[in-house]
């Protein structure tokens, strides 16, 4: 017997198929709205795991075996069928079981049955939020303030990155800090550390614009790690007591070893798919403490909570706003790091 209940609902959203091949097209979307809120979609970010599933075809070893839309840091507002009122709602792209270990155990970003849009991880593959509507369940909606800016709310998920990072460190409150790579993430970390009180904020990266965008999100210094003499900071086991890695570059994660100071805390949050070459014994001598840093649990209320306040401005980060339909123009832009740090879509009409 059909579910009387499920619904239908036919609209556009970006598709990627495979390696440079991304499209917009009619998505049919069945959903049951006894157990799911309806969102359209207003505005989007475009995230560096986008650009790889368009430039590449996959993630690491997420590969496309069907179309799949994009996007995962997007906000939009309730359609309620009550005739209530629509609401401003960032949406948390991560749709957790709630019933493994690791859910119940407070650490759903962990979670052995998760469903993250826009991610090759299953097969079939999750659809993403680029698109005029989704369905989510009511917990993945965090409300905020209408009068709060969309360019500003749609910084909430790499915001919600960056504040897991930060508490992944235990602590960074009158800390020395380092953050190596100055894009996106490494940026939005920088201004989550001053939020939170360090003392000292020093930023690393080998372009120029970054460097100066550092000192705009709140780093003390900004650095090139190849022209800058490093020795001083290095010297006496080390000046940092907290470095985040947001880059991902082997020579950065294995400088930042000499970098932060015995018994420090080093947090990795920028990703490589090959192998890393750690020195592992100056880390153990150094009695360092190696953490990763992966999404985010319940710091995405956080990060929408912040950008309510002002606590942290991302707005120097956005380059340009696309319509959806220009999706390829605006990922090839985000793709060129020369020229773009956020591309932003919007799903208005």
């Amino acid at each position: 017997m059909a579910n009387i209940k499920t619904e239908f609902l036919t609209f556009d959203a970006c598709y990627v198929r495979g390696k440079k091949d991304l499209y917009v097209a009619a998505k049919k979307l069945e959903y049951d709205p006894s157990k799911e809120l309806l969102v359209r979609i207003t505005r989007g970010g475009i995230c560096g795991s986008d650009i790889h599933y368009y430039q590449h075809g996959g993630v690491g070893d997420f590969i496309l075996k069907h179309p799949m839309v994009l996007g995962h840091e997007v906000i939009g507002e309730t359609v309620p069928n009550d005739g209530s009122n629509p609401v401003k709602v960032a949406v948390n792209p991560g749709r957790q079981c709630n019933n493994c270990e690791y859910c119940l155990e407070g650490k759903s970003n962990q979670c052995l049955d998760m469903r993250f849009f826009g991610s090759a991880m299953r097969n079939p593959h999750v659809d993403g939020g680029f698109a005029q509507y989704v369905a989510v369940r009511a917990d993945q909606c965090i409300p905020y303030n209408p009068a709060i800016d969309e360019d500003i709310m749609a910084f909430a998920e790499p915001l919600a990155v960056a504040i897991h990072a930060v508490n992944q460190a235990g602590t960074v409150l009158g800390k020395k800090v380092l953050v190596t790579g100055s894009g996106p993430i490494g940026a939005l970390v920088i201004a989550a550390c001053k939020a939170a009180g360090a003392a000292e904020i020093v930023a690393t990266d080998l372009v120029e614009r970054n460097r100066q965008l550092a000192i705009v999100m709140g780093a003390t210094r900004a650095l090139d790690p190849i022209k800058a003499d490093l020795t001083p900071l290095r010297s006496g086991k080390g000046y940092f007591d907290v470095s985040f890695e947001a880059s991902g570059a082997i020579p950065a994660i294995q400088g930042n070893i000499d970098l932060t100071r015995a018994g420090g805390v080093m947090v990795q949050v920028g990703m490589n798919p090959g192998m890393v070459d750690l020195p592992l014994t100056r880390m153990l001598a150094k009695e360092i403490r190696f953490v990763g840093a992966f999404r985010f649990i319940n710091e995405f209320t956080t990060s929408v909570q912040w950008l309510e306040k002002g606590l942290v401005d991302p707005r120097p980060l956005l380059t340009s706003v696309f319509h959806f339909r220009d999706v390829v123009k605006a990922i090839e832009l985000a793709g060129d790091k020369s020229q773009a740090l956020k591309i932003q879509l919007s799903f208005e009409e």
